[in-house]
């Protein structure tokens, strides 16, 4: 059997394979509550055969969401909508995941396809939900000054911060009663984790701010906080950009010592993102950031998901195999090929257990045209 589609365990959780469906903002949600188009959207990848599939950036807070049109789980009406999909998950075979988030100061930004013309009349704002509110940050500092769709947020204080932990908190208790198997803590990408960690969105002088321990405080905190109401059974990771891929941001070595004090807390697993701030800048490539998921797992002596340009099936193969990763996570090759990882069993190990039952005719096609054995 390949590495790929042999079978992982994280403390009682065992996944089927190590292929990944990385969380997928679809902006498509009313006040945060999911629909039949995140059910068909999160559900194909269950048939498809991933091992986890990991729902889109959910709010933990209403302002915490990047647009209007996100998931959200701060109220208890939005469990059962979201518990649908993971009943659904569940029954074909794959592990769910949610990813809690606050946007911080990249929230309340615009949803791209809806026009102003769309959005000209107040019948017009109801039918997608339009909201629009200011956003808060660990400093006054807009993401990007030279962009409109981005707003000067308001520096949080100590009240502030303790509803972001609370939002947390909360929103994993929610998680939990929705059945979800992981919970992912998101601190990636430039949102509000990643702003107090990066000391080019970090200006605070208080015990938040200044040195690299105290700009980690507050993703720890809720680390430490989500871990003691998460149950013991179940897995947490966390996602992180690894660096901020710009002059004088955070770096992997930061990452890798983030790493070590989020394992010390219960973390099992980190997903491996970079970049989300205005500065940064890499070159997109295949397995580009590989090497991320590389220097956190073998600094920091913990699992770690590989994500980004990732659709190569021998290349995922080669990354499990040379120790480089222990999951791969696709986003965009997911949606090009919601069966990508049916499809790699049997380009690996000749295998279509993984097809739903009733699917299992594809086989004899296959076979027909000399595509197997």
């Amino acid at each position: 059997m390949s590495k790929l589609f042999s079978p992982i365990t994280l403390r009682d959780l065992t996944l089927r394979n190590r292929t990944v469906v990385a969380p997928m903002c679809q902006y498509s949600a009313i006040d945060g509550f999911a629909n039949d188009w995140h059910f068909v959207h999160l559900g194909r990848f269950a048939l498809g055969g991933f091992g986890l599939v990991v729902v889109e950036a959910t709010g933990v807070v209403p302002e915490g969401r990047i647009s209007y049109g996100d998931l959200g789980l701060w109220k208890d009406e939005q469990i059962a909508p979201l518990a649908r999909i993971v009943d659904f998950l569940h029954d074909q075979g794959a592990a769910a995941g949610m990813q809690l988030a606050h946007a911080g100061r990249k929230a309340s930004t615009p949803v791209s396809w809806h026009t102003s013309a769309d959005l000209e009349t107040e019948a017009g704002r109801a039918a997608v939900g339009y909201e629009h509110w200011q956003p808060v940050a660990p400093s006054a500092e807009s993401h990007d000054p030279d962009n409109p769709d981005f707003q000067v947020p308001i520096a949080l204080d100590e009240a502030g911060i303790k509803r972001v932990i609370d939002g947390f908190v909360a929103a994993a208790i929610r998680a939990e009663r929705a059945g979800f198997d992981v919970v992912e803590i998101h601190a990636a990408h430039g949102y509000l984790l990643n702003q107090f960690l990066s000391p080019l969105s970090n200006h605070r002088t208080d015990q938040y701010g200044g040195s690299r321990e105290n700009r980690m405080r507050l993703v720890l905190e809720v680390a430490e906080a989500v871990r003691a109401v998460w149950p013991e059974d179940k897995p947490l990771l966390a996602r992180l950009s690894v660096s901020d891929n710009a002059p004088g941001g955070w770096t992997p070595e930061d990452s890798v010592a983030l790493a070590r004090e989020l394992k010390a807390r219960g973390v099992d697993a980190i997903d491996c993102s970079s970049g989300g701030l205005a500065q940064g800048r890499i070159a997109s490539t295949a397995a580009y950031q590989v090497p991320f998921a590389r220097a956190v797992r073998e600094g920091a002596d913990i699992p770690t998901m590989a994500v980004g340009l990732l659709g190569d099936i021998e290349a995922a193969e080669a990354i499990l195999q040379n120790g480089e990763a222990d999951f791969i996570a696709l986003a965009r090759g997911a949606l090009d090929d919601p069966n990508w990882a049916v499809h790699a069993a049997r380009v690996l190990d000749g295998d279509y257990d993984l097809w739903p039952v009733q699917a299992r005719r594809v086989a004899g096609r296959d076979q027909v045209l000399g595509l197997r054995a």
